[in-house]
């Protein structure tokens, strides 16, 4: 290479190091996320696309999802689905990922118009690992909103090209953000308030921007939407001022790393809500100083109320303006409009400096939330798996009507699922649950929880009746406490009888090591048990311990 080609490389370098380094930040943001995915099951509302929205009739796009349309999401579940099965969430987290990488890199282009290549770097850093937004980027289910503040921010953007070519990309990607989820709806609005402001110079033609994508809402909320259970009331209307400045603080929060906890927290610290006052004040004051506010800020500050407002409509418990999954939306919004209150603001090196040592402080506090929350759907994935392997295992003799309730899965994460659909979806589109040969080296919790699904789904009964009738085949157990020796069963039906004496107890497991999930305490002495255990997938044995001060016989 030649000197005039190394000088020539060098100074692009430098004429475009934040390029450079953005394209770094995708890349390192892409290799977390993933990491942190990997391994991971589909989780919570995923189900309920998995188990009730396969095939392509028209219900299965368009019927609401709470109150939402996810025309799109359902989309790219059926084509992820029909492409790769549900054996693996590879795809759809490798989905998930592209979207926040591709909004990210919108938000820096939005920001770099207004205040320069360096600060939307930072603002760019920070809303591709902000933490406490953790359920939107590590849940796949959430492409939702993120498709919608997509197609929000690319709207914004073409709405900036003032002419017809920039309205017609607009108009196409809010109707886009609205088919992601109704967070669109609050983009539309930021466009209804861009074509009020400029309708002196381009005239009302352009009132088409917003008309037709709310025309398509409302074709679809005529006949879908309007069966969608929603939580509007009056009482939600008057505390909606309250909420909304609750978010604003949390976003402030997440934004700055001000909480390092994934919950609650975020969205309380006092600090939060004094940085928004001055903030306000800084409003204030700079706009009677003449300075004015670039008409640019109307159209993504109408959005970002709008969002707020029509979160605190729908609001209900679970739905706290602090919520993971409103943070990630909430950021956005007020990274886009500090960069529109800065416009044509020029930043001095020393400033831009402190902004670098500041922005790398709050992603690695940041990532603790982050970790957090991958730790927590790590967990989920344990018991996940191991209710989806029982169920498989008892695939012979089980309900299809068999729910994984919260007392049964021991997570209530998973009630979209019955055995009878689920199974039929494995059946077409292979499994995402451990084998058996996988359960039996699965965490504790996972194995304990499966023994709790089998004998429900099998189902393993028991009953106890008074006296001893004898049998073939029977064995002495000593009496034994709560280390008593445990008895190995197969398939069929086993006697238990006890001897006179004190009551007894009778525990079960398979799969578990450490615990026994099936317990029954106070059996009578001088009973006869009798437990019947169908036989299914799984040729690992069953194991019986009986408690009892004196010794016991197992008939089998």
């Amino acid at each position: 290479m030649t000197a005039d080609r190394v000088a020539g490389t060098r100074n692009w370098l430098k004429q475009n190091a934040a390029l450079v380094l953005l394209g770094l930040a995708l890349l390192a943001a892409a290799a977390v996320l993933l990491t942190y995915a990997s391994g991971l099951a589909p989780f919570q509302d995923s189900w309920e696309f998995l188990m009730h929205r396969r095939g392509f009739s028209v219900d299965a796009f368009m019927q609401p999802h709470n109150e939402h349309i996810v025309v799109i999401p359902v989309g790219i579940e059926q084509l992820l689905l029909q492409l790769f099965g549900m054996g693996s969430a590879k795809p759809e987290f490798a989905a998930l990922t592209l979207f926040l990488l591709a909004t990210a890199a919108l938000v820096f282009v939005y920001v770099r118009r207004r205040i320069g290549a360096w600060p939307a770097l930072m603002a760019t850093v920070v809303l591709l690992f902000l933490g406490p937004a953790w359920q939107v980027l590590l849940w796949p289910f959430e492409i939702g909103f993120v498709g919608s503040v997509l197609f929000g921010v690319a709207m914004l953007l073409a709405l900036e090209r003032e002419d017809r070519r920039g309205d017609v990309l607009a108009c196409v990607a809010l109707a886009l953000a609205i088919g992601f989820s109704s967070l669109g709806v609050a983009f539309a609005l930021g466009a209804a308030v861009d074509v009020l402001q400029r309708r002196a110079q381009r005239g009302w033609r352009r009132a088409y921007v917003a008309v037709v994508p709310l025309l398509f809402y409302l074709a679809w909320y005529g006949g879908w939407g309007h069966d969608a259970e929603g939580h509007l009331s009056l009482h939600n209307v008057l505390v909606s001022p309250r909420f909304v400045v609750q978010g604003l603080a949390a976003s402030v929060n997440s934004v700055l790393a001000l909480s390092t906890i994934a919950d609650e927290a975020v969205g309380r610290s006092k600090l939060g809500f004094a940085l928004l006052a001055i903030f306000a004040v800084l409003i204030v004051v700079g706009w009677r100083r003449g300075r004015g506010f670039s008409p640019r800020l109307w159209p993504v500050a109408a959005s970002a109320a709008a969002f707020w407002l029509l979160a605190a409509f729908n609001y209900f418990p679970g739905r706290e303006a602090y919520s993971s999954r409103y943070l990630y939306a909430g950021s956005a919004f007020a990274l886009l409009i500090a960069a529109d209150l800065l416009r044509g603001v020029r930043i001095a090196r020393p400033a831009l400096v402190a902004g670098a040592a500041l922005t790398a402080v709050v992603v690695g506090f940041n990532l603790v939330p982050l970790r957090e929350g991958r730790d927590f759907l790590r967990a989920q994935t344990v018991l996940t798996r191991s209710d989806l392997a029982a169920i498989e295992i008892a695939e012979r003799t089980v309900d299809p009507s068999f729910a994984l309730t919260p007392e049964i899965a021991g997570t209530s994460f998973l009630n979209e699922i019955e055995a009878g659909n689920y199974l039929t979806a494995v059946r077409e589109y292979g499994s995402p649950a451990y084998s058996p040969a996988e359960l039996t080296k699965a965490a504790e919790a996972g194995r304990a929880q499966a023994d709790v699904v089998l004998v429900n789904a099998l189902p393993v009964t028991i009953e106890t009746e008074t006296g001893i009738g004898g049998g073939d085949g029977c064995e002495r157990v000593p009496a034994g406490g709560p280390d008593a020796p445990t008895v190995p069963l197969r398939p069929g039906l086993t006697k238990i009888e006890l001897a006179l004496g004190e009551p007894a107890t009778i525990r079960l497991r398979r799969f578990a090591v450490g615990e026994y999930p099936l317990v029954s305490e106070g059996v009578p002495a001088g009973s006869t048990t009798l437990l019947r255990i169908p036989r299914d997938a799984s040729a690992r044995p069953w194991r019986l311990q009986v408690e009892a001060p004196e010794p016991a016989t197992v008939c089998r």
